[in-house]
């Protein structure tokens, strides 16, 4: 699949890969200051921003997208920046190409099976936000506002009520507004987006030492406890783990300086 992408900066190649819900425009901030210290490429996943949609949402087909991404543009060696869902795809790609890593840097995600861990409460979210998304009829919507009203009705958080919000365009045929990004197939892969890329998905690869990784979680989140923090060094001994304070899990967007810090850390 033929990912639609940004591209700032000068110097080695980073490649920065957002999480559920998200896209490219997310993170043109951090693109644009990481610019002065690498090649900075900055992709939509498939069902996502304005790259093509796809029946198919598996960690294999993002990883394969990836994949040919990095093939298309004659990238060798490349540091990936992956925050959530894109984390775990930047650990998949990583693990099945130690070759081609200059570094993994994960950005607020653990290695774990979130379903079996006693996080099943995010694959709840997840899956109202999704059913939330797919039951806004467009044909009967005329405004963003409108669709911000009854996303209310369904989900509680403000937060990420905003953040759905930018995932509206307007169709270029019909006028009418859209998402962007596809929550039906979002939905139908959701169990492997909440589940996988685990410590049993990379158990034959264990202890992971052939590059540098780094893991920057925000204080505020609970994407990463204090227990994942021992099952991270489990599978990447020489793992660094970077704490964001005053950060929830959209610590890029909530302490950017920090953040950036944090990538540069062991650069």
């Amino acid at each position: 699949m033929k990912l639609f992408y940004r591209k700032t900066g000068n110097g080695k190649p980073l490649i920065i890969v957002h999480g559920l819900y998200g896209s490219s425009d997310n993170w043109l901030s951090i693109g644009k200051k990481l610019s002065g210290y690498y090649t900075v490429y900055m992709i939509d996943q498939r069902n996502h921003g304005r790259s093509p949609h796809a029946d198919e949402n598996s960690y294999e087909d993002m990883r394969n997208d990836l994949v040919e991404f990095i093939d298309g543009h004659k990238i060798g060696k490349a540091t990936i920046l992956g925050h959530s869902m894109g984390g775990k795809v930047a650990m998949f790609y990583a693990a099945d190409y130690p070759e081609r890593i200059e570094k993994l840097i994960v950005a607020d995600i653990a290695p774990k099976d979130y379903l079996l861990m006693n996080e099943a409460s995010q694959f709840q979210l997840h899956r109202n936000i999704l059913l939330a998304m797919q039951d806004i009829d467009f044909a009967q919507i005329n405004s963003r506002n409108e669709v911000a009203d009854i996303l209310a009705e369904k989900i509680d958080n403000l937060r990420i009520r905003q953040f759905l919000l930018k995932n509206i365009t307007k169709n270029e045929h019909s006028g009418k507004l859209q998402w962007r990004l596809n929550p039906g197939a979002l939905y139908a892969y959701l169990d492997e987006i909440v589940s996988g890329v685990n410590k049993q998905w990379l158990a034959d690869r264990i202890p992971i030492v052939a590059y540098p990784a780094t893991f920057i979680r925000g204080e505020k989140s609970n994407y990463i406890s204090s227990e994942d923090k021992t099952l991270i060094k489990e599978i990447y001994p020489e793992a660094k783990i970077i704490d964001i304070p005053d950060a929830g899990h959209w610590l890029h967007a909530e302490q950017p300086e920090l953040f950036i810090k944090a990538v540069l850390q062991f650069n």
